[in-house]
């Protein structure tokens, strides 16, 4: 009975990294590594987006993105690489997270930049996404004292929201599109 039980709660621990990689980078795999070490996760999903709302389309192609993303990942078994749009109809992560919960017993744990943290509160739903996750939010360089002011933060502090601190890779997506 007690077997049977503790084979009932217990939750496969995955992360999920959502975004538009464009381009997927160093900073990308850092967060991923040290999500898998410090939460002892078993998978982490880069769940890649045609078009994150909350920002301008993409002009490269989610083909060569996926390339991009496995480039950067190389032989690192514990990152999975994602397009699931196609199947749940939606680039909403709520959407997301509801598909997988279905789908598995997940325990979903949320990764985020800091600088997402800051908009976090204009995401399609995402009370319901703080109710059915863990946040796990990394430092970026430039965004801690914003991040940490925010309506997100302030709604979720001493809730399901980790903030880590890590030797941060200072680049982003955004500044290698200009180069």
């Amino acid at each position: 009975m007690v077997k049977l039980e503790n084979k009932l709660n217990s939750k496969t621990k995955i992360g999920i990294l959502g975004g538009s990689f464009d381009p997927a980078h160093k900073g990308h795999l850092a967060i991923s590594k040290e999500a898998i070490k410090k939460l002892k996760l078993k998978t982490i999903i880069w769940a890649i987006t045609k078009k994150n709302p909350l920002k301008k389309k993409s002009k490269t192609s989610i083909s060569d993105r996926i390339k991009g993303c496995k480039k950067i990942i190389k032989s690192n078994n514990a990152i999975k690489i994602k397009f699931y749009e196609k199947i749940i109809k939606s680039n909403k992560s709520v959407d997301l997270i509801n598909y997988l919960k279905k789908k598995k017993h997940y325990q979903i744990y949320f990764l985020m930049g800091a600088d997402n943290l800051i908009e976090f509160h204009k995401w399609y739903k995402w009370k319901i996404i703080i109710k059915n996750c863990n946040i796990v939010v990394f430092d970026r360089h430039g965004y801690k004292k914003k991040s940490l002011s925010s309506v997100s933060f302030k709604k979720l502090k001493g809730k399901n929201l980790e903030f880590i601190e890590f030797n941060k890779v200072n680049i982003s997506s955004s500044q290698l599109r200009k180069i």
